[in-house]
């Protein structure tokens, strides 16, 4: 109708770079739709501005201090729902990209995307629609085409030392302390914690730990 103006898509920034913040809100702040709404330098940051803004759409980046940008992914988008999630990153190893979309983001960018671009993407994430680089678009498909199974059950692929192993993680137990626990050598369970992060395309013990809580594994085995 006449007269009336559809309301700004809301956009939170994260990324520990005031430069690339400044940058990126200076862009999406002179398109008529869009409006950022807030900023986060940290992951932890972020949970917190997400949980109070309520953005339409986060632009994530992944490698931060602390809180990285995929755990902060899995939590904001418990704590808002409604906010849709675009990693921004320089990073498309596949242990970067298969936690962030576990994690929940919605699409994946590599900072080298031009300007207008990225406008759209914040625009199709709104709408609830992904825009994925291609760089990153052909590694899920050569994963998905390798082991279609892999992707609904990842704790399948663990033999059985390795989901042993992983529980222990999200206990929160170290290295010597799993080789205690399991009357391992040190360097046996380095190597199962080192197959653990390769086969579910995870970059830490963090990311580990966060999964096995996410999918239910160690109260699953409690009760």
């Amino acid at each position: 109708m006449t007269g009336q103006q559809q309301p700004k898509i809301t956009v939170l920034l994260v990324d520990d770079h005031a430069i690339v913040r400044d940058g990126v809100r200076s862009f999406l702040n002179a398109q008529p739709d869009l409006e950022v709404i807030g900023e986060a330098g940290s992951g932890l940051e972020a949970v917190s501005l997400a949980e109070s803004l309520v953005p339409d759409v986060i632009v994530m980046d992944l490698i931060m201090p602390g809180m990285d940008g995929v755990e902060a992914t899995w939590r904001v988008r418990k704590v808002s729902p409604r906010s849709q999630v675009i990693v921004l990153t320089s990073y498309h190893e596949d242990t970067h990209i298969f936690p962030a979309i576990k994690a929940g983001a919605l699409s994946y960018l590599l900072k080298d995307v031009e300007p207008g671009e990225l406008a759209d993407a914040v625009r199709a994430a709104a709408r609830g629609e992904a825009v994925i680089h291609p760089r990153v678009a052909t590694r899920v498909m050569q994963e998905l085409r390798k082991d279609p199974d892999r992707e609904m059950n990842p704790y399948a692929t663990l033999s059985e030392r390795e989901q042993e192993v992983l529980k222990l993680i999200a206990e929160g137990l170290s290295n010597a302390a799993i080789a205690e626990r399991l009357v391992l050598s040190e360097k046996t369970v380095k190597g199962h914690v080192s197959n653990i992060l390769s086969k579910l395309h995870l970059a830490d013990r963090t990311q580990a730990a966060v999964f096995a809580w996410r999918e239910g594994i160690v109260r699953r085995e409690q009760g």
